[in-house]
């Protein structure tokens, strides 16, 4: 699904966020990415969604060499991957329901389409009662479960969580994670950066810890 050979990335400002990356992840894997500030966490993340290309070595994304992928295309791209950021990124002068129908209509779903999706996503996340509710009037929990819902309304290949329980309480975070293992055992691959020691040891997933831009442990590999 997801294939990184001897990538690197460098900043104009000469920082390297990443090394000689090379990496396999399959389809429906579950992989948190793990390391310091400043790893080279979210260059990596945004390499896979293309909001980046890699300076040297390539990245294939379910078959697709994004880095020739020409702009017009990129989108096409990103429908088959849902992105859930740490910050929410939600519209906050629109309802639960509003925020999810919004991207479904930017890729043309019809009416019916839309109706059909976002009432099958809120019940999934359990908001199907707060679907006529203002996201300021959620709590923490219940904005991130539509930060989630809002990513795979299109049923994407690939989901992307960068630190989406970092705001929370250990309980709400648990309560995350069972939902992104939920989706996850339907068959979309996840990937989720994360700082969080305790909720990863107990998850039992795939871990890649980064370092100054470099893998140093793959728990599919060992270590570096």
């Amino acid at each position: 699904m997801i294939r990184m050979f001897h990538v690197h990335k460098n900043y104009p400002n000469k920082i390297q966020a990443l090394r000689d990356i090379n990496i396999h992840i399959k389809k429906g894997e579950f992989v948190f990415l793990i390391g310091p500030t400043g790893a080279g966490k979210s260059t990596f993340l945004k390499l896979v969604y293309r909001g980046i290309v890699p300076t040297k070595g390539q990245v294939i994304v379910d078959g697709i060499n994004i880095a020739r992928l020409k702009p017009g295309y990129i989108p096409y791209l990103r429908r088959n991957i849902g992105i859930v950021f740490q910050d929410f990124k939600l519209l906050y002068d629109r309802t639960v329901y509003e925020n999810i129908s919004f991207g479904l209509k930017a890729i043309g779903a019809t009416n019916f389409e839309i109706r059909q999706q976002v009432k099958k996503v809120l019940n999934l996340v359990g908001l199907e009662h707060k679907k006529k509710t203002k996201p300021h009037l959620l709590s923490g929990g219940e904005q991130q479960k539509l930060c989630i819902a809002r990513a795979i309304a299109n049923e994407p290949l690939i989901l992307l969580t960068d630190e989406p329980t970092g705001n929370l309480d250990p309980s709400t975070s648990w309560e995350i994670m069972k939902l992104l293992f939920h989706i996850n055992i339907r068959g979309t691959t996840i990937i989720m950066a994360s700082h969080d020691k305790l909720m990863i040891d107990k998850a039992k997933k795939r871990v890649v810890r980064l370092e100054r831009g470099r893998i140093i442990e793959d728990t599919q590999r060992g270590i570096y």
